[in-house]
């Protein structure tokens, strides 16, 4: 036999080289694995806190109705909820006419166990299974979810006390809608939250591995530390700017009046991301000290620049001249500059005095 076709030590070492690789990649690194146990210690408290929630707002409820919905019933304020629903003749809602109240524990459960698995066996192919199967349920859930409130805000009662010819009370699947008098905000609760954190804890593992796999198919074998999850703290906080005033159209949430001059425009941005639109600081200061929105509850208020474009400013960093020159639509007579620079040549053409933003705010 020729001695340049024998399996000399390079050959075996290559060989070898080449079996360490394959079992490399398909066992999870240590980090990887701390993702998929975080992901199953969080799906084990969502089985105990509510998963979402629907919050209604009305001028005869100040202090707002909640509906939240745990994994295996429903909460907050339902009996007064669904003594509301009797009148526009929706249906009463009651945890056993849900079938999703009696399954949805053991989903959640068998994915907490089945992370938990993955972790103590740490496969690259379980873990892409896992992932999959998550963001399968995870779509099927909220499809199931839109279902719900769909059939629930059309399937009406045609006898019911009060009847709107073509409305519908579906609330919104998440964010803001209003209906009729109502004001329904549509969010993920706590539950709901470490269910999407989870999906992300999932992902970051997965996209690891696929990273550390080219690598080690490029023939490295650092391992590369990836520190992402200080990002997550902050993932249910989305912190959202001013939303858009449209002249002649929007109105003022207060006076009712059309918004027509945005050179006064204003805007008070609630921490779940509502915008309430004011023709005038005087509106808007009005609305405030009213107390209907408590200050823990108020993200942001903005003010029109009354120079070119009118862009919102933050409140608290704009400089403010009174005049009664100015006669704003409400006569608070108040405007708004981004600069001392802008108010001192406006200054010129309506003579005033300058404020502070804690004139501004002073309850009259």
């Amino acid at each position: 036999m020729d001695a340049g076709l024998r399996p000399g030590p390079q050959t075996r070492s290559g060989r070898h080289l080449s079996y360490y690789m394959i079992m490399q990649q398909q066992k999870l690194s240590a980090v990887s694995r701390i993702l998929v146990l975080l992901t199953a210690i969080a799906l084990t408290v969502v089985l105990f806190v509510p998963m979402w929630r629907i919050d209604l707002d009305a001028p005869q409820y100040p202090e707002g109705l909640r509906l939240q919905i745990y994994p295996h019933k429903l909460g907050g304020n339902v009996e007064i909820i669904n003594g509301l629903n009797h009148y526009i003749g929706m249906k009463t809602l009651h945890t056993e006419d849900f079938i999703e109240f009696t399954v949805l524990p053991y989903i959640i459960g068998f994915f907490a166990l089945t992370s938990l698995l993955v972790a103590i066996i740490p496969k690259r192919r379980w873990l892409n299974i896992l992932f999959i199967a998550f963001v399968l349920f995870g779509i099927i859930a909220m499809v199931d979810f839109w279902r719900w409130e769909y059939n629930y805000g059309h399937n009406l009662d045609p006898n019911a006390a009060i009847v709107v010819p073509g409305m519908a009370y579906q609330p919104p699947l998440i964010g803001f809608k209003q209906l009729l008098n109502f004001g329904a905000y549509s969010i993920p609760d706590t539950g709901g939250w470490l269910f999407v954190a989870s999906g992300v804890l999932l992902l970051l593992a997965v996209w690891m591995e696929w990273k550390r796999s080219a690598s080690l198919k490029r023939g490295s074998f650092k391992l590369r530390s990836i520190v992402i999850l200080c990002g997550l703290a902050g993932f249910g906080s989305c912190q959202s700017g001013p939303v858009a005033i449209k002249a002649g159209e929007d109105p003022c949430y207060y006076c009712k009046m059309t918004i027509s001059d945005m050179r006064y425009g204003c805007e008070l941005l609630t921490t779940k991301g509502k915008a309430y639109k004011f023709d005038d600081l005087h509106c808007l200061l009005a609305y405030v000290h009213t107390g209907a929105i408590e200050t823990k509850d108020i993200r942001t208020l903005y003010v029109a620049d009354f120079g070119e474009d009118n862009p919102l400013l933050d409140m608290k960093k704009a400089f403010y001249l009174r005049s009664e020159e100015l006669r704003s639509p409400m006569r608070g007579n108040i405007a708004a500059f981004s600069s001392m620079e802008n108010l001192k040549q406006v200054q010129i053409k309506y003579p005033g005095n300058l404020l502070t933003y804690e004139d501004v705010m002073k309850k009259p």
